[in-house]
């Protein structure tokens, strides 16, 4: 592998140290998790949880993976039975913004506890244990957000009903000029 990555975050060096458990994220996940029955490897999940960096061309802030393969997995699950170890893997990145760190560990840790898939359920205990930070706070999220605008072929919109043009910070497309307030 190169020096330098390719992704959004390549630039980013991987650290000496290795990744960190936030404070009281563990407990408070598995609080949260309390009562709620898709969270099948629950008992043995923060035994078996190892923690790794990901490389610095990777697009993904977070990635968990269990050892098993996917038919074994299965047979667990169905069974409740002990996953094996789990691998959850963090962007280097993370160590600019700790509150999105937290999120992303919380929300990985959430996926290793058996909740596999995204779902509203998984959101909700995702940002009630650790909520996502808002754009303005997070210099890494607006870091992100403007490697993605640098890349796009619109670079500002133009009203076509008065004329109006401005420049674009937003990933997604606005409904309205901000000048005239008409549809665009």
């Amino acid at each position: 592998m190169g020096d330098k990555g390719s992704g959004l975050l390549g630039d980013v060096p991987r650290p000496d140290d290795p990744p960190y458990i936030p404070k009281g994220a563990i407990i408070d996940s598995l609080a949260a998790l309390s009562g709620v029955t898709d969270a099948v490897f629950m008992p043995w999940i923060e035994d078996r949880i190892q923690l790794i960096w990901l490389e610095s061309n990777d697009d993904r802030l977070g990635m968990t993976r269990f050892e098993e393969g996917p038919g074994e997995l299965n047979r667990r699950r169905v069974l409740r039975l002990d996953p094996g170890m789990v691998t959850i893997g963090l962007h280097p990145a993370l160590l600019e913004d700790e509150i999105l760190y937290k999120h992303t560990f919380v929300h990985e840790f959430l996926h290793a506890s058996g909740l596999t898939l995204h779902s509203p359920m998984h959101d909700e205990l995702t940002n009630s244990v650790a909520p996502m930070p808002k754009l303005k706070d997070s210099p890494l999220l607006q870091r992100m957000r403007d490697s993605v605008l640098g890349e796009l072929k619109v670079q500002h919109w133009v009203c076509k009903n008065c004329g109006y043009s401005w420049d674009r910070t937003t990933v997604r497309k606005p409904s309205r000029c901000h000048k005239c307030a008409r549809p665009l």
